[in-house]
């Protein structure tokens, strides 16, 4: 799908706050509000925007335990990939998965209350499943950066 400078700048808007009104946009994007109602409808039937949501402060939720578990499989069997990556979409504290190249096969975003919680997630559900070779965490000690956006 082609986005002219006006989507892209609509999709910027949004992605920063995407609880604007049509009005409020438009006259951001010198636009109607009806103009800018289609284009968001466009965008959203396109799948250019799939899902707005509410970024929640993870502090307050007791959640602020950020680890980074990477994991290497025993094979790079076809079943061993589908069964380890059906598996880990269930884990709740499992908030982003990649699967990656290099000396690892997987990256886990992990949030949990702390390191105790963090070694239970580890031992109760990472070593549950099946055809993990090893694992080797990384633990956040600050923020530096963390967008939620994709600036076009």
């Amino acid at each position: 799908m082609y986005l002219d400078k006006t989507d892209k700048k609509l999709i910027n808007l949004l992605q920063l706050n995407s609880k604007q009104t049509t009005k409020q946009l438009s006259l951001q994007l010198n636009l109607s509000v009806t103009a800018v109602y289609e284009r968001i409808k466009k965008l959203e039937k396109e799948g250019v925007i799939n899902k707005y949501v509410a970024l929640v402060n993870k502090h307050k939720i007791d959640k602020s335990f950020l680890a980074f578990c990477h994991i290497k499989l025993i094979q790079h069997t076809k079943e061993y990939v589908i069964n380890f990556e059906r598996e880990v979409q269930k884990i709740e504290e499992v908030s982003e998965c990649f699967h990656t190249s290099g000396d690892y096969d997987y990256i886990l975003k992990i949030y949990v209350k702390d390191m105790e919680a963090y070694r239970e997630f580890m031992i109760n559900k990472i070593t549950a499943l099946q055809h993990i070779g090893s694992t080797q965490s990384s633990f956040v000690m600050g923020e530096v950066k963390n967008a939620t956006e994709v600036l076009l």
